[in-house]
């Protein structure tokens, strides 16, 4: 996992990923991350306006922004994927935040099975404020059962096709590995998180206990939201977070 940036127009540090976005983010001494989950989700447009709204009511720059967890209607195949990631980075591009090569945003995206949204929408955004006495807080963006930066995700998952207890387990070790991996490069661990969130539509069961539980990632609960990742053939994934100051906007 590569060493953390600082991006101080934020006032975050965060872990380089894929230009779509960061593998995760946390404040800077001085500073906390909020989060704000929106009572139903948010089309993009209007989702990125609302979030603009909410940082210049609470007097913080754009640059702020720092997080995100998305809901599409579909997985989408590799090129429709490349072609929203192009579409969302546009607005951090013009608000300042992505230039060209990197992205400090960290970011989940996720596929309801039930009663999905009709277009690429925000489900909650998080951005930092000015705390002198905050305690450390993070968000480490979503990750599926595939390594970042490899071209096609669905190429290089684990146990590509194998929904069976043993592929799911094997899925399931991958991702939380890599959540460990993302906590580390910040500074933290399990013991750090207030949530941590799984998103499958596969039965979790059998290895909850074994896998997530004694490894620590339950030590808060665990939301499970039966939702596939954003890629075909991609079917766990997972992200967490050590917020302390989370809020439900209506809209």
């Amino acid at each position: 996992m590569s060493s953390t940036k600082v991006y101080a127009p934020g006032n975050y540090r965060f872990i380089p990923g894929v230009f779509q976005y960061s593998a995760g983010v946390a404040a800077e001494p001085g500073f906390r991350i909020e989060r704000i989950r929106f009572f139903r989700p948010v089309p993009l447009a209007e989702g990125f306006n609302l979030i603009k709204q909410t940082l210049q009511a609470a007097g913080r720059p754009l640059t702020a922004f720092c997080a995100c967890e998305l809901r599409s209607p579909a997985p989408f195949d590799e090129a429709g994927f490349e072609a929203f990631n192009r579409e969302y980075v546009g607005t951090l591009a013009r608000w300042g935040i992505y230039d060209g090569t990197v992205n400090p945003v960290a970011r989940s995206n996720v596929c309801p099975e039930i009663d999905p949204p009709k277009v690429p929408s925000f489900y909650a955004f998080s951005y930092t404020v000015i705390a002198p006495s905050a305690v450390p807080s993070f968000v480490v963006a979503g990750s599926g059962e595939a390594p970042e930066g490899k071209g096609s995700y669905k190429d290089h998952a684990i146990s590509r096709g194998d929904v069976s207890t043993e592929g799911l387990r094997n899925k399931a070790r991958f991702v939380l590995a890599e959540m460990e991996n993302r906590m580390r490069a910040l500074g933290f661990d399990w013991s750090d998180t207030t949530a941590a969130q799984l998103y499958t539509v596969h039965n979790i069961h059998p290895f909850m206990a074994d896998e997530l539980g004694r490894r620590g990632a339950m030590r808060g609960g665990l939301t499970w939201h039966l939702n596939h990742p954003p890629v075909v053939e991609l079917e766990y994934e997972m992200d967490c977070r050590g917020v302390h100051f989370e809020r439900v906007r209506a809209v």
